[in-house]
């Protein structure tokens, strides 16, 4: 009977090795398919910070500098954005504290609507911010203003529209 049972056995693993796949995993050794498809004209890089927008820019610094013992930046004001800036250092990254700066504003509307502040925007370096700028137009993707500016680190900025990023306000900058 024993002998019987292992030669069932036997002969349903042999069936199972015929219709199963390997485990090891092969690599094929043809040529990559990207070969010969051209490079992209621009590069997305690293994340160069969070934007947060704050109702009370003094008592935000302080939570960060003095609580959670981070580096931040002096406060700077940056009118033709309509916005005071404070950078917190965080190493791989950076937080970008934002308070409205006049009337016309874009964080005070934010603030408007999210009386206890929030993330605003996310920003992504770019090797080529022109580049960029083309091939995101030719994809569709609206921008919220016709040129680039100059932003808070003295480089050409672009925002892209939140609706054509699900969601998210994107800002593109000159690495």
């Amino acid at each position: 009977m024993a002998a019987s049972m292992l030669k069932v056995a036997v002969t349903r693993l042999s069936r199972c090795a015929q219709h199963c796949s390997p485990a090891v995993r092969m690599f094929s050794s043809s040529p990559p398919h990207s070969q010969g498809v051209p490079t992209a004209l621009w590069k997305l890089g690293r994340l160069n910070h969070v934007a947060i927008a704050v109702p009370d820019l003094q008592k935000t610094t302080a939570l960060y500098r003095d609580v959670l013992g981070a580096h931040v930046s002096d406060v700077v004001p940056l009118p033709e954005h309509g916005v005071y800036t404070v950078f917190v250092e965080l190493g791989n990254t950076k937080l970008e504290l934002l308070h409205p700066l006049g009337e016309k504003s874009p964080i005070a509307g934010f603030l408007q609507k999210n009386k206890s502040g929030g993330m605003h925007h996310i920003c992504f370096e770019v090797d080529d911010i022109n580049a960029a700028i083309g091939d995101l137009k030719a994809k569709n993707i609206r921008l919220l203003s016709p040129e680039p500016r100059i932003g808070a680190h003295g480089k050409p900025v672009m925002f892209l529209h939140p609706k054509d990023c699900d969601g998210v306000l994107v800002e593109i900058e000159q690495a």
